[in-house]
């Protein structure tokens, strides 16, 4: 992402007092929400729960089915579509409940979301203890909530068509979006808390930034790899099936779809931007040699562990959800180390939130 991405949410005197302690808290239960949420979806992906519930009701699909006729008539609507008439046309009920209820809490535990955000956000605004810096921004988050929502429906949506699996492409655009929200709250929150720990670095600066977008690329070939199953396509490491090179990266004609749709190919990049994130990240800890980055050191080299671990166990779904959720640790780290490389010019907290 550009080097200035943030710079907006900075200005003003250089003198900067702490933000009221209920608005960063509340931001801090809203981030934690999102990760959770992350966790929950990476499950509902593995286990193929996620098609399991074949409308999408905003309003009232909070609800679940409360009797045995409820039940029968959602089971039925599920063997209609495409993964329960090709895959699971002899589910009972209670194989049923076992993929429908973690899709529910999926869909759920969004809402809870949205509700713990739009909420106090009202409260606040009411009692002026936001200002106008800080508002649209707060706005922003919500509609891009609201977004991720109706994108989310969008991909289950693409596999009740005709084949009995979501499209990759929009598995990989929630996946990113779901991470734009969870990474801006997270700066929200470096912004409205203490700045003493802030000191210009611009060269480190670059090179968080850099990384972040690195990441943010890295986790896009990830979901690429789990949409398209590619994990499963070859299950050694450091190699790929005995080789370096594997066959069959550019079997798919035209050749420019290989990194986008062919598994090995899609595996084949996740698996090298993967690498070279991890260096990346090694040259920032020792170049800039402070906590946060040393922290961003540690999860990166975690993180390659678990990518490895998901291979060489052929995608075991703990290792796989950790893996995800590691993702989203290590791009925590890297946003503290750029925030905390800018100087404190900026008075965002005294700008953004009202005595």
């Amino acid at each position: 992402m550009p080097d200035d991405a943030f710079r907006g949410l900075s200005h003003g005197p250089d003198h900067m007092q702490a933000a009221p302690a209920s608005v960063r808290n509340w931001l801090i239960v809203v981030a934690a929400m999102i990760f959770f949420m992350m966790v929950i979806g990476a499950l509902t992906r593995l286990t193929e729960s996620g098609l399991s519930m074949v409308e999408w009701r905003p309003v009232t699909g909070w609800l679940p089915p409360l009797s045995e006729a409820a039940w029968q008539t959602e089971l039925q609507k599920y063997l209609s579509s495409p993964q329960g008439r090709l895959i699971n046309r002899g589910f009972t009920i209670a194989e049923f409940k076992e993929i429908f209820w973690l899709e529910y809490i999926h869909r759920l535990w969004g809402r809870l979301i949205g509700v713990a955000f739009a909420l106090p956000l009202v409260w606040f605004w009411v009692r002026r203890r936001l200002s106008s810096a800080l508002k649209p921004r707060l706005l922003a988050l919500l509609a891009l909530g609201g977004l991720q929502g109706a994108l989310g429906w969008a991909m289950v949506a693409s596999g009740l068509v005709d084949r009995p699996a979501v499209s990759h492409y929009r598995l990989a655009g929630h996946l990113l979006l779901a991470v734009v929200l969870y990474g801006y709250t997270i700066w929200l929150i470096l912004e409205l808390g203490p700045q003493s720990g802030r000191r210009a670095d611009p060269p480190i600066r670059r090179v968080a930034s850099a990384l972040v977008a690195l990441l943010l690329v890295t986790l896009t070939w990830g979901a690429l790899v789990a949409g398209l199953r590619a994990g499963t396509a070859h299950n050694t490491f450091p190699t790929m099936s005995g080789h370096w090179i594997p066959p069959g990266l550019f079997d798919l004609s035209p050749w420019w779809i290989n990194p986008f749709e062919n598994p090995t190919t899609v595996q084949f990049v996740h698996r090298w931007l993967a690498v070279l994130l991890v260096l990346g990240v090694l040259v920032l800890g020792f170049h800039a040699r402070r906590t946060e980055a040393w922290m961003a050191v540690v999860m990166a080299v975690i993180q390659l562990g678990l990518g490895i671990a998901t291979i060489l166990t052929g995608v075991d779904i703990t290792a796989a959800t950790l893996h995800q959720a590691g993702a989203v640790i290590l791009l925590t780290f890297l946003i503290v180390v750029r925030h905390r490389s800018m100087s404190s010019r900026a008075g965002s907290v005294s700008a953004m939130v009202g005595a």
